[in-house]
Formats: structure tokens, sequence, C-alpha cells
């Protein structure tokens, strides 16, 4: 076979007809798993994300809850500041429950004359269910009775209290879920400043580096540096207690995560060709941060802000627990708890579904996050 230089070929060659030529073909089937619709990088997340049966658990739990704080409030008949020192501390009493001896609004009463349980204007008709024990103290015959507290108290007919009331009476489903929708407003308020001002520091610091990202990332260590409690007591002094203190201590400092993350990413993607083919062209600095390197930035700061939720919830609890949150009578989990552990003893409904509630919100908010973690992981893209 004659093997030809390029520039040497004959001209009868560099010349052959269309008819001297053949169209290649492959005669093997086409790959199937190529058949499917094109998806873009975030339907792609959405659709992993809904296969994690977890994720999808809490995402349902946590918008039940956002929708409880909305309506119970508004469903239950009592205010939240509404007091009835009548129908102090009762227990948990729910409809369709109580057949069943769960939650029906009982309670033991120890230690009581035997002889005063026959009297009608302590214990109502009806209100003793069962004598539990009978033994004497010293020479007076006393006993354990199972009572019906919510006729004890003389509380009408079909009047239920879900969770009880406290130790002024007042419905403590009402105030726990309008606490709820509290921690929630202030969460998302501090998380959503936190974003914005993260976004917009460790942008700046990551796409100019050198000296400006030096000193930017030197103050916010220095700022990272100042005691939390310290803070938040001097907003309470400077602006009083509220939810604006609360949102503004939460805010001096929390920030910083989301900086550092942006500027790393940042970092990252400065120096892509497409980010140097758009200075070559012109563009600005603005239209280059926030058109060009930015949005590669999307996925790691929703999951960075789903996790900070819970963690600005508990915050904001721990500081009512301690009695720099918002004060009273407005209501609070943080409160609640607060005022519930001084009982827990005696009337453990109190603190129960506090405690309960802010598990669940912190549990589902974690569960999310990871959910979102993974599907925004672009190294597992196309996986089912």
């Amino acid at each position: 076979m004659t093997v030809y230089d390029r520039n040497d070929l004959p001209e009868e060659l560099l010349n052959l007809p269309d008819s001297e030529f053949e169209k290649a073909e492959n005669d093997c089937s086409t790959d199937e798993r190529f058949k499917t619709e094109p998806i873009g990088f975030y339907q792609d997340a959405l659709r992993r994300l809904f296969h994690n049966r977890l994720s999808v658990i809490s995402l349902c739990a946590i918008l039940i809850i956002i929708v409880l704080s909305v309506a119970v409030p508004n469903m239950t008949g009592y205010g939240y500041t509404q007091q009835n020192v009548k129908q102090k501390n009762l227990p948990s009493k729910m409809p369709g429950l109580e057949q069943l001896g769960i939650f029906d609004g009982t309670r033991i009463l120890t230690n009581i004359k035997k002889s005063s349980i026959n009297d009608p204007k302590r214990y109502p008709e009806g209100c003793v269910l069962e004598i539990l024990r009978e033994y004497k103290a010293g020479r007076q015959e006393v006993v354990d009775v199972k009572v019906d507290y919510y006729r004890y108290c003389g509380v009408p007919e079909g009047e239920y209290h879900w969770m009880g009331t406290d130790y002024l009476g007042r419905d403590i489903m009402t105030r726990l879920f309008k606490g709820t929708r509290i921690s929630l407003l202030i969460a998302a308020l501090s998380v959503l400043t936190n974003l914005i001002i993260g976004i917009i520091y460790g942008s700046i610091a990551g796409y100019y580096g050198g000296r400006v990202d030096m000193f930017l990332t030197h103050l916010a260590e220095v700022l990272d540096g100042l005691p939390y409690i310290v803070v938040t007591i001097l907003f309470m002094l400077w602006l009083g207690s509220g939810m604006l203190s609360i949102v503004l201590a939460l805010t001096v400092t929390g920030w910083i995560g989301t900086a550092r993350l942006t500027r790393a990413q940042f970092y990252r993607y400065k120096h892509r060709e497409y980010v140097l083919a758009a200075r070559t062209l012109g563009v600005p600095d603005r239209k280059l941060i926030f058109r060009h390197i930015l949005p590669n930035t999307v996925g790691p700061l929703i999951t960075r802000a789903m996790i900070a939720v819970p963690g600005a919830i508990f915050s904001e609890s721990f500081l009512a627990y301690i009695g720099l949150g918002i004060k009273p009578p407005e209501p609070s989990i943080g409160i609640l708890l607060s005022e519930g552990q001084k009982m827990l003893l005696q009337y453990p409904n109190q603190t129960f579904f506090p405690a309960l509630l802010i598990s669940i919100q912190m549990i589902a908010f974690n569960m999310l996050s990871n959910g979102l973690r993974d599907a925004m992981d672009p190294s597992r893209r196309g996986e089912d």
C-alpha cells in the first residue's frame, strides 16, 4: 500500500466525486439510557430530593407545623393571654382519645380525707372515678383517688384543653402554636438577613482577594470572637426585649459562616474559563459576581440556610428559657419550657408538649437539610 504525505497527494485523490463516498452507519442499537428528556440541575436535584423518604416526611412535618402555627391560635376559642385561675393546671383532654383512657382529663389526688369525697361542694357528682388506695395517716383515714379533674374544677361539659392549661389557666395549645409562629418568624428573619449579609460580604472578599480579602476575613474573625450572650444583653438594654433585639442578636455573628462558604465558592469559580471570557469582553465586576459566579453557589447556600433555621429556633428558645427572649405575656417555646420545668413532676404535660414540638422541628429541619445537601451534590447527578 502506497502512503502519501498530505502535501504530495495526487490531484485525482484531492478531487474525488461525492459518488465515491459512502455514509458510515452504526448498526448497533441506541443506548436506552439516552432516550429520556434532558433535565436541568435543579430539576434533577428536586427529583432526587423527593426520592428521599426521610426528606419528604420532614418537609411534610415542617409544612404541617407552619400551617398549625397559623391556624390553631385562631381555632381553639381561647386567647393566648386569656386567664382563668379556676381552671389552672388542667391535664390534657382530647375528644375521641378520652374513650380509650388516653388524654382523658383525669388526675390522681393523694392523701385525701376519706370523709371529704362525699362532700358534693368539693367533689361534684361523678367527679370521683375510682378509689385507688385506702390507708391511715395517724388516726385519719385517707385515700388516693382518680378524679375527673375537669369536673373537679367546674369546667363546663364539652369544653376541652387538648394540651391542658398552665398555672394561670391559659390554654397551652394556643400559647404553644402562637409561640411556634413567633419562633419560626424570628428564625426566618434572622436566617434571611444572615444570608444576604453573608453573600455580599463573602462575594466581595472572594472575588477581589488580596488585601481586600485579608481585611474582610480578619474583621469577620474579630466579630466571631464576640461573646454571644453579652451581645444579646447589650441589645436588650439598648432596644428592650422583643423580636427586633433577638433578630439583631442572632445576626451580629450569624452571617459569618455564610460569608466563609461564599468566599470559598468564589475562589473555586472565579478563575474558570467562562468567567475569564466574560471579563475579557468587558463585563463589569458587579455582573461577574452576581450573574456568572454567584449562581454556582446557590446549592450550598440553600443547604446552609436550611441547616441554620433549626439553629436559630434553638437559639431563640434558649434565650427565652434563660429570660433574655420575648417577655411575657407573649408566648415562646422557650418560655413555655421555662415555666413548665418548674412543675415537671406535678404537671408533666406542661413540659412534654413544648419539648416534643421543638424536638420535631429540630429533627425535621436537620433531616431536610441533609436531603438537600445530597440532592444538590453535583457528583450524584443522574442517580436514582
